[in-house]
């Protein structure tokens, strides 16, 4: 597929750097020609020096024939006016558009062909504080990625010693929860002085303490399936309450009042350094939301405000510096859970494993979002792992036997590489191309065995060690013309 992404920034960069391991043609356009020439220097890219609204300068990029731009500039205007451009003068298919502003979302007449002309809005922002949020319902997981509009979920969970699921193998894990839609699908084993291993999993495979293990399952089983691998037997559940949150910027007031919208639930602290930051928070968040004047590495200040009794402690600015410092520190004073947001891929890699429970990087969070318009076939959620290396997702089975090389087959047929992991089917959803009068059944959750045989629009769910597996599952799953 042939891409232009506008703007070489922080989400600019991650954008290509992970379209450009997919085999893409990737062009990016931005103003700072150092930022370029280190972009073409690390991948097999082109940079085209210019502003994105220019026309001469989005004709020098190929835009005449691209299939699809990614508007991520710093300003959302830059954004939607290149997206307007792409599409009265390029005809570019698809276009879509970073924007921090929340009334565009809101109006269709605005984003639509009679307005910019944006197919799709993403906001890296709006994608942390959704994601932050299910980390806050499933405190001790270290990551939770929906499927199936909710029904299902990919969790991945820290095994802990003493856990009814630690120390068994998952054939005992099966055997004893024969009722639960589940699947464990891989496994990272850490070992002393090397980074975390992935292990291949069968029904012999023992779940040993400190795995992260990534299981799939319907998404009512979730809490069960956390309890099982991480929760000692009988220990109550600890749910969240009292939250911290460091750096009042865009992310850190989008979450404040996000969770504060569910009067009394939550205890909110944001700390933010800037003076005027802090009277501009306080006057825009609600009364509960106590916003502190400081620094978010300072002892004193955190001890002041018994970090000891925080239940998380989030390090929301916009410095990886900070943000480690102040999780470790606050981690060191007692806080139980602690998540650093961390821009720069080598740091993120540094932090695992260490006393820092979650290293979140904003691209990550949002770019499953973009990867599933570039991905072939009826994709519908695709979410990145493990820093860009594995990936999760979910496709849909189209067509007849005739047309298919899935519909109406067994999964034990199904010629998939040997390393790709269904994890489980979701039947029954609504399709759009659906009958008014056809007569509605509820969704279900099916784990598959070798012998289920997969019906047209059941949505299957995928676990992919290494992405570049992606392309052998989406050629199994396209359509073809079938000939009589």
């Amino acid at each position: 597929m042939k891409i232009i992404i506008l703007g070489a920034g922080r989400v600019g960069y991650s954008v290509a750097e992970s379209l450009v391991s997919e085999r893409n043609d990737i062009t990016v356009i931005d103003t700072d020609a150092v930022r370029l020439r280190d972009l073409e220097s690390r991948f097999d890219l082109r940079g085209v020096v210019g502003s994105g609204i220019e026309p001469a300068v989005l004709a020098e990029a190929g835009a005449q024939d691209t299939d699809l731009l990614i508007a991520c500039a710093a300003q959302d205007e830059t954004n939607l006016v290149c997206c307007k451009i792409a599409q009265l003068l390029f005809r570019i298919p698809k276009r879509i558009a970073r924007v921090r502003s929340s009334g565009f979302v809101l109006d269709e007449r605005m984003t639509g062909p009679e307005g910019f002309a944006v197919d799709r809005i993403i906001c890296p922002e709006e994608s942390l504080t959704r994601y932050i949020g299910k980390l806050i319902e499933y405190p001790e997981a270290m990551q939770v990625r929906e499927f199936a509009g909710g029904r299902a979920c990919l969790v991945s969970v820290r095994a802990r010693a003493g856990a009814p699921m630690a120390g068994r193998t998952i054939g005992e894990l099966r055997d004893g929860s024969p009722g639960v839609a589940m699947r464990l699908v891989a496994i990272y084993r850490r070992f002393q002085d090397e980074p975390d291993r992935f292990v291949a999993c069968d029904g012999h495979t023992r779940i040993e303490p400190g795995d992260e293990v990534f299981v799939l399952a319907a998404s009512h089983h979730i809490a069960d399936v956390i309890t099982a691998l991480h929760r000692r037997a009988g220990s109550p559940v600890q749910p969240v309450r009292r939250i911290m949150i460091a750096g009042g910027g865009r992310v850190g007031q989008r979450l404040a009042r996000q969770l504060s919208q569910e009067p009394g639930r939550f205890h909110i602290k944001v700390i933010e350094d800037s003076p005027d930051r802090c009277i501009a928070l306080a006057s825009t968040l609600p009364s509960e939301v106590l916003v502190l004047q400081g620094d978010t590495t300072d002892e004193d200040l955190l001890d002041g405000e018994s970090v000891e009794e925080t239940d998380l402690f989030l390090a929301l600015t916009d410095d990886d510096e900070d943000n480690i410092m102040s999780c470790l520190l606050a981690k060191r004073m007692g806080a139980r859970r602690v998540l650093a947001l961390i821009n720069r891929r080598s740091y993120a890699d540094l932090m695992h494993g260490t006393q820092i429970d979650i290293a979140l990087s904003p691209a990550q969070a949002m770019l499953g979002e973009l990867l599933a318009y570039v991905r072939q076939g009826d994709v519908q959620a695709v979410h990145s792992l493990r820093r860009g290396v594995a990936e999760a997702l979910e496709i849909v089975a189209r067509g007849d036997r005739k047309s298919s090389r899935v519909v109406g087959r067994k999964v034990g047929e199904l010629q998939l590489p040997h390393e790709v992991h269904m994890g489980l089917i979701v039947r029954g959803l609504s399709c759009a191309g659906e009958a008014a009068d056809a007569v509605p059944r509820a969704p279900e959750v099916i784990i598959p065995r070798s012998s289920t045989v997969i019906e047209s629009n059941d949505h299957v769910v995928f676990f992919l060690p290494q992405k570049r597996l992606v392309r052998d599952v989406e050629k199994l799953f396209r359509v073809s013309t079938p000939f009589f």
